[in-house]
């Protein structure tokens, strides 16, 4: 049995997130954790704000705030919106922590010993009205492959080609949008990626066949293209420093680094916080999770596709140079985009829903079970109102919400605050009970396989499943003539109501909670649902106490939808 290492992409520092990096990277991660978690598995998930960056500082200098405070505050920010997605983080550190400054700074040693970063005189783009020198992503212009004009200096966000500030056309400075720069000459460690080619693609070759080809693809075509040699340090205050030990004058000028370079790097970093982070009397190794570890832990990332290059040939490479024997990925689950109504999220055009205000409107279980039904795995999707409404009316309140009220309700009317005895199981039970395993396993095959909307259709099916048995005995029929049938029919719909708490809880924890707790079994410690319990829906057994939980899901009228697209921009896919 593996131990499961879980990272999600590391949110970056500056700003909430919108649901677009909800779906893409953390929240799968989550619902995969949480099903390892329950199928017994050893699981470690590890994430991180992401806070180094000239984003950061700018973002501080706006704020009026010095940046290590500023990223502090963001960071605790940030980290009660998880909390309040329900997200099962067993530690979410910060790059910024002396854990990781450590660790890259190591790492850092180690890949210059072996002969993988060297320093370089480079000339780089000065902002004479800014008085400073710009990192890439602040020097902004046309791309020269695909001509999308807000192309930064280190990435088309359009075609995703690697850039240079020099490649761009027309550049610009992202701060003060000032086309007065210039070229001067400064030093740089520049990590040699050239050398590292073969290996990284032999690595890709090897580990890589299994990812899906949204993560594969990428990653080929980086190698395709050649892998070229980057600076990885910055003329930035805030940052991993350059160790003086090993670059003096480097470290005098101080240089900090790239923040792509420390960022995957704090995967390790915040594993060592978690380490660190122990109770008195518990011993965590970090290390072990890390280090010559290759047949006892699978690795698993979960990304947007933007990320996806600096995770399957960046990092990879930054790790086989050290010679070192560090953990690299065993599978990347990359995913597309979540658009809002066809366009970009954005904050300045009040487009699309940010995950805080999202947890103001409606409770954390209706956007976990919506956005893993709609994952964008396969191509880029999006998010409409309307989408949404019909989702959760059908799916989470009619389908799921409405099979638990009523039959507890009716049962309560009927015979009570215990779970009624009736007849032995009979014909349709046996049948729904093949039909419940079968699913099951259908469910468990796509969580196993990191098909996320397949599961969704997968347990939607098992709640409907619930619901065709219930029309076909309709028990408030049965009970006319045979009340012991419909006691019968209801045990048996009880049991399927526990049986989707257990089996629905990394889609919709808090909802699965609620439906747990409606029957008082103290001696309740199922964790998941065998094949042979499945068949035999038994595990909440007659004279068992119940109560009948509040709504478990309000549908969405017209009315909310109209406020919701007048709050937060987008029209009916109609209009």
């Amino acid at each position: 049995m593996a131990r499961h290492l879980i990272t999600s992409a590391l949110p970056y520092i500056n700003g909430i997130k919108h649901l677009g990096n909800m779906v893409g990277s953390m929240l799968p991660a989550d619902v995969y954790s949480r099903y390892l978690r329950q199928r017994g598995q050893e699981v470690l998930y590890i994430c991180a704000t992401d806070e180094h960056g000239t984003p950061a500082e700018l973002a501080a200098q706006e704020a009026g705030l010095p940046v290590a405070e500023f990223c502090a505050q963001q960071h605790d920010a940030q980290k009660a919106v998880y909390d309040g997605f329900a997200l099962s983080f067993d530690y979410f550190g910060r790059s910024s922590s002396p854990q990781n400054v450590e660790i890259t700074q190591a790492i850092a040693r180690e890949l210059k010993q072996n002969g993988f970063i060297e320093e370089r005189a480079i000339r780089q783009v000065y902002s004479l009205d800014d008085e400073r020198f710009l990192p890439d992503r602040y020097i902004v212009g046309t791309c020269p492959h695909c001509g999308y004009d807000k192309a930064r200096g280190d990435q088309c966000e359009n075609c995703t080609r690697v850039l240079d500030p020099t490649d761009l056309i027309d550049p610009r400075s992202a701060i003060s949008g000032s086309s007065r720069l210039e070229v001067r000459e400064t030093k740089h460690l520049f990590l040699l990626q050239s050398k590292l080619s073969h290996e990284v693609e032999a690595w890709v070759d090897e580990h890589g066949k299994d990812w899906p080809t949204l993560a594969s693809s990428i990653a080929r075509k980086w190698l395709t293209e050649g892998l070229q040699d980057r600076a990885i340090t910055r003329d930035l205050d805030w940052g991993v420093p350059v160790p003086a030990d090993t670059w003096p004058e480097l470290a005098a000028e101080g240089k900090v680094f790239y923040v792509w370079f420390d960022a995957p790097i704090e995967y390790i970093g915040a594993t060592k916080e978690w380490s660190d982070a122990a109770p008195e009397g518990e011993e965590r190794d970090w290390r072990s999770w890390w280090y010559d570890v290759d047949t006892d832990v699978r690795y698993t990332e979960f990304m947007a596709k933007d990320n996806v290059p600096f995770h399957t040939v960046m990092f990879p490479a930054t790790l086989l140079g050290t010679r070192d024997k560090w953990k690299k990925v065993d599978f990347v689950k990359a995913f597309n985009w979540l658009n809002y109504y066809g366009g970009k999220f954005s904050t300045s055009q009040r487009r699309g829903i940010f995950t805080d205000a999202a947890l103001e409107i409606l409770p954390a279980d209706y956007w976990r079970y919506f956005l893993i039904a709609n994952a964008p795995e396969s191509d880029d999707t999006s998010f409409t109102w309307e989408h949404f409404a019909a989702s959760v009316n059908k799916d989470l309140a009619d389908t799921l919400g409405n099979f638990v009220n009523r039959v507890l309700s009716f049962s309560r009317k009927r015979f009570g605050d215990e779970v009624p005895a009736g007849k032995e199981a009979g014909e349709a039970e046996q049948r729904l009970g093949e039909q419940i395993a079968e699913l099951l396993a259908e469910y468990e095959r796509h969580m196993e396989d990191l098909q996320f909307r397949k599961a969704a259709q997968a347990l939607r099916a098992l709640w409907s499943a619930g619901n065709s048995y219930l029309e076909e005995k309709a028990p408030w029929l049965e009970i006319k003539t045979d009340a012991d049938g419909a006691a019968l029919t209801l045990r048996t719909a009880m049991n399927l109501i526990h049986l989707y708490a257990v089996v629905s809880e990394p889609f919709i924890p808090a909802t699965a909670a609620a439906m747990r707790g409606a029957f008082a079994l103290t001696d309740d410690t199922a964790v998941w649902v065998a094949p042979e319990e499945a068949r035999a829906l038994a595990a909440v057994p007659a004279g068992t106490a119940f109560t009948v939980p509040p709504v478990l899901f309000a549908k969405i009228t017209e009315e909310d939808l109209e406020s919701y697209r007048e709050r937060f921009g987008g029209e009916p896919e109609a209009a």
